[in-house]
């Protein structure tokens, strides 16, 4: 895989939180705790749109091409025209807003916040609250949807919720992996997923139609060996290839992406090592692209604090 960093005409002066390539182009939107949603044109390496926000951004979603989301610190979900530049509000959490995900079918934003609370926005009626549920007095790690199906993941367990029917309990699932996990990434068009824990291990769980039946295992895929004992990196970022090839990527807290064949459990390539943690990843609309997001995550006391960085690898 070729890459290159992209260049910033404004640079990110503090972490990155996520990554996301736009769903019909190879326009970047990156969010940061320096308070900026910014808009790059991979392309041509240029910046499009830098926009403030008086809070730390903690995550970002499209919705289309020209509208995205954000979740922020102050605890508000915004709304952001990415041609016009403006930007409203369409509601709030009582704590520390941390994910939002965007349901293309249904058109509905899906957010989570330290406040223990999975709140659904309606977004096509104006209507700002349409669902909140309670997260049990536990915090939501992080959050996916793959269709109709919400996957909510909270420490080492998973939640599975059908946006069709809120008032129906949801599906309780044991995962694989025994500690708290990290992330979580949709299988494209399937009801399949997969998981990082913070001790480096990854579970998949795919349905296979074709052979009625299910892929369905974990592995540690990124352990290191210490002091002759195998220590487990946290898993920051999981991403699968949108073209259907059954590749995905990882990316770990000491600055390695490794990509992986799902059916095979092969490594498939590792990119050199970053200077700082890896904070997101992302496949552009088409698969060729994987955005990298090489930057401290505050999540260790003596984690490098380097300039954050994006690179772009040619897949």
């Amino acid at each position: 895989m070729s890459g290159n960093r992209l260049e910033f005409e404004n640079p990110i002066e503090d972490a990155i939180t996520k990554l996301r390539f736009s769903p019909e182009s190879n326009n970047l939107l990156v969010s940061s705790w320096d308070s900026h949603l910014r808009l790059y044109d991979v392309d041509k390496s240029s910046l499009l749109v830098a926009l403030y926000s008086p809070a730390a951004l903690l995550d970002c979603c499209f919705q289309n091409e020209s509208t995205s989301f954000t979740s922020a610190s102050d605890g508000l979900i915004r709304r952001y025209n990415l041609k016009t530049g403006t930007v409203d509000t369409i509601g709030r959490h009582d704590d520390i807003a941390t994910s939002v995900v965007s349901s293309y079918e249904k058109g509905e934003v899906i957010s989570t916040g330290l406040d223990e609370k999975i709140k659904i926005w309606d977004t096509r009626r104006g209507e700002s609250l349409l669902f909140s549920i309670d997260g049990g007095g536990t915090q939501v790690r992080c959050i996916t949807v793959s269709g109709n199906n919400l996957l909510v993941c909270v420490d080492a367990s998973m939640r599975l919720y059908d946006l069709r029917n809120l008032d129906q309990p949801f599906q309780s699932y044991a995962s694989q992996v025994e500690v708290p996990i990290r992330c979580v990434t949709s299988l494209p068009h399937s009801k399949g997923y997969a998981v990082g824990s913070v001790d480096g291990q990854v579970a998949l769980d795919i349905p296979d139609t074709a052979c009625s039946s299910e892929i369905k295992y974990s592995f540690r895929c990124h352990p290191k060996s210490r002091n002759g004992r195998v220590n487990g990196v946290c898993i920051n970022a999981i991403e699968f290839s949108p073209c259907g090839s059954g590749t995905f990527v990882t990316g770990d807290n000491e600055g390695y992406v490794i990509s992986w064949n799902a059916k095979s459990r092969k490594r498939l390539s590792e990119l050199p090592r970053y200077s700082n943690s890896i904070a997101s990843l992302a496949f552009n609309h088409t698969g060729e692209l994987l955005a990298v997001a090489s930057s401290h995550t505050y999540q260790e006391a003596n984690e490098k604090e380097e300039p954050p960085e994006v690179f772009i690898h040619r897949f």
